[in-house]
């Protein structure tokens, strides 16, 4: 929501707008903002050149002084004045006319209703576009609003789907990029650490930079420097640097440490070319276990972690930019961050992080740099990591409370993150989260979770009828049943992955049992949600990312559906074997209906193997939208592993039919791998 917004009602459009730009004509950014409208209202099949249509005009501050137009305003605020015949938008800069024209695409919509819309003149008419009009005067409350996104534990994106997610960023005014390497950039002066066909190269680099600056974004890497490097360190060649052996983390006694993080850096530099980089230097968690434990043990942890940080920023100061680093290890040392030089402070800037909600607060993220007199930025996360769709209940709490301390003690920015530590991550289940991080870092104080909840679907997709909103409610209790109810977590890809007839799995059976069916309930009411969404408009838009939401409303039902049929497996088999004894005709039928009904046509193995193969066809699918092939296999492996875990148990259970119908006696169920029923 902007700062201050009058809303005048809606007026309808009928001949669509006319674009009019003086500054267009000299300026090529504020020409690329014109054109970004025009191309946004083609998609929707609004008219933008029509002679008779109402005007949209661009003007910048300098030539329509406002004395409104605060100092504050200007770097990146806009002000949006509505009448019946014309919308003025004015910036005084390239990125606040571009800013007022993302909000001006939210204000204009296409409407296929036959229902009449009233004028603001007070008339019906059927219209082809509808404008909600307002008077608006905004501006950011942070000055970097940014995504952290992980391109290191499997997903590598596509070049053009990286020009999607900054076309996408830019839309709900992200300005900051960063992503997040560990071994994924390709080095000229190391070329072992990246993997071919799973890295970033020097042209995809220069290509993006400058792609992501027509949007008025900054591409900020994220190439770790410290921790994080197990990659790297499991190179022969650099094995003398690793603090542990095959370890993640470069031991500071080692000079050619810093060669190797001075060799990336300089390289970084020349490729992206804005006011930062960032350092990474988060969870070093090998540091004193091995090369540096004398050091450890006489000076402490944080003493040497702090030292060897300053040896690089020093190292890296003739690069000439601002050095972002990870806040956590050194947070725990607050007394040594006050007394760094202020050599240090001046050249850094913290990142504190912390991805959970907090009740009582994040201020002790922060106090450690702020009472030091370091600039810092918030790190918040969509909590996506090892999930089978994001669980936007911590995701909403953690980005609202963080970013809300983090404006209140002054940080200049925010880094929402994307994880994949799993290497399942899809980038189109992550939008939800990302986009309220993109409304938290624009807007003043705590951003409101309800007013996103009931604004996202139109906003994002163009839907009117409020059913995408309530399917992501909706996986958002799944994830709360799972969490707050079952105990078990959350909806975890390692759920997803269980063997319910495993001991393991019997385990989570017994917190899961009182659960499965409203889990089901929850998840099943998100796909029907969606498909009556779509069916109401075939021209939803970001379908890739409607497509992730139903896929992992699919997985999540699954869970349920597995552990309900693990049961029955157990509970059948337990009833055939009870009746193998019997001389009756009719009991002996009923045991081979008991067997069938575990493994025949429609049995409860079939529904397992041919959900894990659908599911696995529709992930393969979602993968390739977004990502290279690179990192997709293991994933496929897993699924394929998993489909021939239930072939194999329905062929000991097809060789127990056999055996049925020879002898009219069954193994145990012990011998087939299967556990007794819950009693």
């Amino acid at each position: 929501m902007p700062r201050n917004l009058k809303s005048l009602g809606d007026q309808t459009i009928p001949h669509g707008v006319r674009i009019v730009c003086a500054s267009c004509l000299k300026d090529s950014e504020d020409q690329y903002t014109a054109e970004d409208l025009r191309q946004t209202l083609k998609e929707r099949e609004i008219p933008a050149s029509e002679a008779s249509g109402m005007i949209v005009r661009l003007e910048r501050l300098a030539a329509r002084p406002d004395p409104g137009f605060t100092e504050a305003m200007k770097p990146e605020g806009y002000t949006i004045n509505s009448t019946p015949t014309s919308i003025v938008i004015t910036g005084a800069t390239p990125q606040g006319l571009f800013y007022g024209v993302q909000t001006l695409k939210q204000m204009i919509e296409r409407t296929d209703s036959a229902a009449p819309v009233t004028s603001a003149a007070g008339s019906a008419t059927t219209a082809q576009a509808v404008f909600h009009a307002a008077n608006i005067v905004d501006w950011p409350a942070m000055k970097w609003r940014g995504v952290s996104d992980d391109l290191s534990r499997g997903p590598v994106p596509t070049l053009e789907f990286q020009k999607k997610q900054i076309r996408t960023f830019a839309s709900y005014k992200i300005n900051l990029y960063s992503p997040y390497f560990e071994h994924t950039q390709r080095y000229a002066s190391n070329p072992l650490f990246a993997p071919p066909g799973g890295s970033i190269s020097a042209s995809d680099a220069r290509e993006l930079v400058a792609y992501a600056a027509k949007y008025h974004i900054t591409i900020v890497p994220d190439q770790e420097a410290f921790g994080h490097l197990h990659h790297n360190l499991t190179w022969e060649q650099y094995s003398a640097l690793a603090e542990t052996p095959h370890g993640e983390v470069l031991a500071p006694v080692q000079s050619g440490s810093v060669e190797v993080i001075k060799q990336m850096f300089t390289e970084l530099a020349g490729l992206y070319p804005g006011p930062f980089l960032h350092l990474g230097a988060d969870e070093t968690v090998d540091l004193g276990m091995g090369q540096t434990k004398p050091d450890v043990d006489a000076q402490g942890l944080g003493a040497v972690y702090l030292d060897f940080l300053q040896r690089i920023v020093t190292a890296l100061h003739p690069i000439g930019r601002k050095l972002l680093f990870w806040g956590d290890i050194a947070m725990d040392s607050p007394d040594l961050v006050k007394a760094l030089p202020q050599s240090f402070k001046d050249s850094t800037i913290a990142v504190a992080w912390e991805y959970n909600p907090h009740p009582h607060g994040f201020e002790k993220y922060l106090i450690p740099y702020t009472q030091a007199g370091m600039e810092t930025w918030v790190a918040s996360g969509v909590n996506n990591w090892s999930r089978v769709y994001p669980n936007n209940n911590f995701a909403m709490l953690n980005i609202q409370g963080f970013v809300r301390d983090g404006q209140r003690l002054g940080s200049t920015g925010l880094l929402n993150t994307i994880w994949d530590d799993d290497g399942e991550g899809l980038e189109d289940s992550d939008w939800y989260g990302l986009l309220f991080g993109a409304a938290a870092g624009w807007q003043m104080g705590e951003s409101s979770i309800p007013q996103f909840e009931n604004s996202y679907g139109a906003a994002f997709h163009g839907d009117t009828t409020g059913k995408l909103n309530e399917a992501q409610k909706e996986m958002m209790q799944a994830h709360n049943v799972l969490h707050d109810e079952a105990k078990t977590g959350d909806g975890s890809d390692g759920l997803f992955w269980l063997d319910p007839l495993s001991k393991d799995g019997q385990n989570y059976a017994a917190k899961l049992r009182p659960y499965t069916h409203d889990l089901r309930l929850h998840a099943e009411r998100a796909i029907t949600l969606i498909a009556e969404a779509r069916a109401a408009n075939p021209n939803l838009r970001e379908s890739d990312a409607i497509d992730a939401l139903e896929l992992g409303a699919r997985r999540m039902d699954f869970i349920g559906l597995k552990f309900q049929l693990a049961d029955e497996i157990a509970a059948g088999y337990e009833r055939a074997y009870t009746m193998q004894a019997t001389t009756d005709k009719k009991q002996r039928a009923n045991v081979a209906r008991e067997l069938s009904g575990i493994n025949g046509v429609n049995g409860r193995i079939a529904d397992i193997r041919d959900t894990y193969s659908l599911l696995r066809d529709l992930y393969a699918q979602a993968w390739l939208r977004t990502n290279r092939p690179y990192g997709l296999r293991p994933v496929l492996e897993h699924y394929d592993y998993t489909v021939g875990l239930w072939l194999a148990r329905a062929d000991k259970l097809r060789s127990a039919q056999r055996q049925w119908s020879d002898t009219h006696t069954l193994p145990p169920a012990a011998d087939l791998g299967l556990p007794l029923p819950p009693h």
